[in-house]
């Protein structure tokens, strides 16, 4: 009797007894089961369908825009154009192959420090939720040559897409710093030039698209190593740089063409757009050779952050600096507060050291590291709040304790 009674436990989509499945789950009608062999191959089966419906939407620009709003203060241009140039990228991606080919829409991006270059990029792929990676080109080089070779980009990328070619090859790299690999001088050089314009022709083969064999962990090729075939013409490749002094360059161009003429007014253009009037031959003359600029053709400057954009910056996106702090604190049951006073003051610590929104965090880890060592502990001592004011951090004084009775907390 129980021996029948256990054959009927079956799984009724595999047929597999509860004896041969680690879990059987009975369904609301007698008799009915599934097995956690099925459900998780039913998921699987889901997620691959949602997949495939995701790689096929493309959001408009609004949308990109709009959600690019809910993280990033101020930049209103750059967030225009990055938005324009994505949606043309990945619409170019799904578009039916027809006699015209379309181009890619790579960019650049050229502002100073903490201007938010990087959170640009870093932003964009997560609103597609398509694979990212980023790089400093400071630390790439030649094939060949000490430091990380120009090939490990697409390894990184591939890491970050869980080694799934066909999410990789769609996704956005993202290189910072591209102004520090400019070539030493406009003449030809007998020797090699390896962290400059060696690298530039390195990353131009990727750009443009071209197929990269990486081994599976990164590191040096070696002879008889497998490798992992990826083709680069659907990546988005997003170039940042600082380009220290390229304004001053603009800003000579710009005058010298409104000189010529009768009546020009050399104070026609504020020095916060120059940027917005750089020309190829501008970023010749900077450095970077013709045929990678030609492979970039869109190109937006960012403005450097207002103190009224930088508080901003710290406190109003969906993942402000002070909101994440927060956050940490209510994880022990504890408030933290900043006053504008405190705002402001670190707003001007990052001013004075000319690291733009780079440095917000820094400030506010080093004014809370003693408060975060004891926060553990707070909860027993009966402190319910934590006050940063402007005297904490101007003069380095501890942040004020706010104790209380705290309510029990299931």
């Amino acid at each position: 009797m129980n021996k029948d009674k256990s054959k009927s436990f079956i799984c009724s989509f595999c047929a597999k007894s509860r004896d041969e499945v680690k879990k059987l789950i009975q369904g609301p009608d007698d008799g009915v089961f599934i097995c956690d062999e099925c459900i998780t191959l039913s998921f699987n089966i889901v997620h691959e369908e949602q997949n495939e419906i995701n790689e096929h939407y493309v959001y408009t620009p609004q949308a990109i825009y709009d959600h690019l709003n809910d993280y990033v203060i101020g930049q209103e241009e750059a967030k225009k154009v990055l938005s324009v140039a994505v949606y043309n990228h990945y619409k170019r991606i799904n578009h039916i192959a027809t006699d015209i080919e379309l181009d890619k829409s790579n960019v650049l991006l050229l502002g100073p420090s903490g201007s938010g270059k990087t959170l640009l990029a870093s932003t964009v792929a997560k609103i597609l939720d398509v694979p990212f990676a980023i790089a400093d080109a400071t630390t790439v080089t030649e094939s060949g040559y000490v430091g990380d070779d120009v090939e490990n980009l697409i390894t990184k990328l591939l890491f970050n897409s869980e080694y799934d070619i066909d999410r990789a090859e769609k996704g956005i790299i993202y290189i910072d710093e591209i102004d520090k690999k400019s070539r030493k001088s406009e003449s030809a050089s007998i020797t090699r030039d390896v962290s400059g314009e060696g690298v530039q022709q390195a990353l131009l083969k990727m750009i443009e698209g071209t197929e990269v064999r990486v081994p599976p962990g990164g590191g040096r090729k070696h002879p008889g190593q497998e490798m992992i075939s990826v083709n680069t013409k659907d990546i988005l490749f997003i170039l940042g740089g600082a380009f220290v002094d390229l304004e001053k360059h603009i800003k000579k161009r710009l005058n010298k063409t409104k000189s010529i003429g009768f009546g020009s007014n050399l104070d026609e253009f504020k020095e916060e757009n120059y940027l917005s009037h750089i020309e190829p031959d501008d970023l010749v003359e900077f450095g970077l050779i013709p045929e990678l600029i030609g492979r970039i053709p869109v190109r937006v400057g960012l403005e450097e952050l207002t103190k009224e954009q930088l508080i901003q910056v710290l406190t109003q996106p969906k993942n402000s600096i002070v909101k994440q702090f927060q956050r940490l604190f209510e994880m022990d049951n504890v408030k933290l507060e900043f006053t504008d006073g405190a705002c402001e003051e670190i707003v001007k610590v990052c001013n004075d050291t000319k690291v733009g929104a780079r440095g917000l965090r820094s400030v506010i880890e080093n004014v809370l590291l003693d408060v975060q060592f004891s926060l553990p502990t707070y909860q027993k001592k009966g402190i319910i709040k934590v006050v940063i004011n402007e005297e904490t951090i101007k003069k380095q004084q501890e942040p004020f304790l706010v104790y209380g009775k705290k309510q029990q907390t299931k």
